[in-house]
Formats: structure tokens, sequence, C-alpha cells
């Protein structure tokens, strides 16, 4: 019987916000994450918002120490936002790294939970679509593409995984390390799922916890109609690519009778 592997336990736990004109939304986040998590550090990585969300982020740092901020000079994506923060984390030697919207999406109160199921994984996946989790306030083709989209993602990319596209999780940072975040090149949404399918493929534990996702009430969805395409157009390229090895694998692989007498 194959030995469950054991996992040193988590120290220093950090959430990463990114965030673009969220100057509303981000105080509430940052307060009930604290209130949640006291022990977790955050690092709000503001992509140069114009509506002065990160002078926000500079007072929540001024008023604790446990807020970070890191300023970047243009908006790249989200993809690049969290490159640019895995690097400040790993760099200061964060055991766990969390990503959370800035909208209010992501509920801070169920952080604990992720945190929980990494005790025993390499990463851990929050979901709206397993047994459990749930959306709120969202309209009918916002579910019809989200569903669609993760079984359009499964069937592509023979990924075990009921919610591959969303965002709030939790990483080890051993994890992270061997992911190759150099060679990342995704820079929207499909970032989730290239970060979950090199976990797979990294032979790394990946979970799912069920979260309840409730669409933010102020400010605007960062969804768009090319970041829906650049998702398409890269989920497809990706899943072409892995199918035509699958069959070339097959074709290559040696007759059954050549290795009888093996």
């Amino acid at each position: 019987m194959t030995q469950p592997q054991i996992r040193p336990p988590i120290g220093e736990i950090l959430v990463l916000i990114p965030t673009y004109n969220e100057r509303e939304n981000l105080s509430p986040i940052v307060s009930r994450l604290r209130a949640s998590v006291p022990e977790a550090d955050v690092l709000v990585v503001d992509d140069n918002s114009p509506d002065g969300t990160g002078d926000v982020a500079d007072q929540l740092a001024t008023d604790d120490s446990q807020v970070r901020v890191l300023h970047r000079m243009n908006k790249e994506g989200l993809g690049a936002a969290y490159l640019a923060g895995f690097a400040w984390a790993l760099d200061r030697g964060y055991d766990a790294l969390v990503e959370m919207d800035a909208d209010g999406s992501h509920q801070p109160e169920q952080l604990g939970s992720l945190l929980a199921a990494l005790a025993n994984a390499d990463v851990v996946l929050g979901s709206r679509w397993v047994p459990g989790g749930s959306v709120v306030n969202w309209p009918m083709h916002r579910k019809v593409l989200s569903v669609g989209g993760n079984l359009y993602v499964r069937v592509l990319l023979g990924m075990p995984i009921g919610d591959a596209t969303g965002g709030y999780r939790a990483y080890r940072a051993s994890a992270l390390r061997a992911l190759d975040l150099h060679r990342v090149a995704s820079q929207g949404y499909c970032f989730q799922v290239d970060l979950a399918w090199r976990a797979i493929r990294s032979g790394l534990s990946v979970v799912e916890v069920p979260i309840t996702f409730v669409e933010r009430t102020v400010g605007d969805s960062k969804m768009s109609q090319e970041i829906v395409q650049e998702s398409l157009r890269k989920i497809t390229t990706w899943g072409a690519r892995y199918r035509l090895d699958q069959v070339r694998s097959l074709l290559h692989r040696e007759p059954r009778w050549h290795r009888l007498d093996a």
C-alpha cells in the first residue's frame, strides 16, 4: 500500500489581491480577510489603477504592518499580476500563497477551509461546481458560460477538475516552484487553467473544496469578450497539442508481441 505523502506544516501565509480600479472594494475585503485569517499577510498588487486604488492600498499598509503593496507600472493582465506577486512572495520565503479577488466575490470567511485542505495537498482550488459549491447573483448566461467552459477544459485537456477556471485558490510555495512559472505566458483568466493543468501534469496533489461565489455589487466586472476569446483560443491550442501527443504516443508504442520475451 502506498503511504500518504507527509507534507511539512504551513507556516507563513500570503494572500495576493490583484487590483485595477477597485478603490471602493479594497478596504472592505482586506478588513474581512484580516478578521477571518489574522495570521495571514496581504499583498495588494496594483496595476497603476487610475481611480486611486493604489493610494488606498498604501494607506492600508500604513495602518497595518501585515498589509504590503506591490505597485506595477501598467495594466498587463491577471496572469502577469499574479506572477509578479508570486515572485515577490517566493523571494521572501512564504510557505503558502493564496489568490483572491478584490471585488468580494471570494469570501474571506471561507479561506480557512482552503488552508485546512492545503495541509494534505499541494494545490487547493475553491470550486463553484462541486457538491456544496454555488454562485450567488449570477445571470443564467454567466452560469452557462462558466459550466460550459469548464466542461470544454475537461474534455480537451483531460483534467479531472470541476472548476479549473476559478480564481480562489491556495498553493504551497513548493508547488509553485515546481511549475516552471517563468514559462507561463497566459495573461487573462486562462491563467487559472494553465496553472491547474501544470500542477496536474507535474504530479502534484490538487484538490477542490466547495465555495460560494458572490457576484460583485460595486464596480465593473473585468470579464470581457476579449478575455473569453483569449481563453478559448489558448485552451483549444493546448488541447489540440495534448490530444495529438496522445495519438503519436499510441502510434509509436511498441507492439505487445514484440515484448513477450522481455
